[in-house]
């Protein structure tokens, strides 16, 4: 899989790389078991510091789509579900914008718990 970055985006760089991976995953790219490649290797093809690809290595971690197994690598999760993978962007892109629109974090909440399904 081939990664870009815009550094003259207002989206952080660590964002356009975990982006790129969900989306991969959506759309086939990468699959369960994947091995992504080493941060240090990614962020010298990217120009980028490699504590930029970690970060969003690690909120990758933390929203259950990839694992890092130490020594041996970072890896698409088995159970990475395209599904959960889309909603988790469709979350970010909502938060992201209700922020630019001065929403706190409360009103996004309640945003969001009025659109339930009952």
């Amino acid at each position: 899989m081939l990664f870009v970055v815009d550094a003259s985006s207002s989206v952080s760089l660590a964002m356009q790389i975990a982006v790129q991976v969900r989306s991969g995953v959506v759309n086939g790219d990468l699959k369960p078991g994947d091995r992504l490649p080493p941060a240090r290797d990614l962020a010298e093809s990217l120009r980028v510091n490699m504590h930029t690809v970690l970060r969003a290595y690690a909120e990758l971690r933390n929203d259950e789509v990839i694992e890092m197994r130490q020594g041996r690598g970072t890896f698409v999760r088995k159970d990475a579900g395209s599904g959960l993978i889309r909603v988790t962007e469709l979350a970010a892109q909502f938060t992201h914008e209700a922020r630019k629109l001065g929403l706190t974090r409360s009103d996004i909440l309640r945003l969001i718990q009025r659109g339930e399904i009952t």
